[in-house]
């Protein structure tokens, strides 16, 4: 399961999807522009996700 974490504060947040109740996997998306955003999917092909914010930044998943 993805678990993303604020680097500030320290809160953490796991995800799962919605429609089939599956843990969110953590991946990365590649941009038309050649950069890379990290993201959480569904395994099951139901749609991914931006990483969430906390304190006004991106949290982070280690990989």
């Amino acid at each position: 399961m993805a678990t993303y974490e604020c680097s500030k504060c320290g809160m953490s947040v796991n995800a799962t999807c919605a429609k089939c109740d599956a843990p969110l996997v953590d991946d990365m998306l590649t941009l038309d522009d050649g950069r890379e955003v990290q993201i959480s999917k569904c395994p099951n092909d139901h749609g991914k996700i931006k990483s969430p914010m906390c304190c006004g930044e991106d949290m982070s998943c280690p990989a």
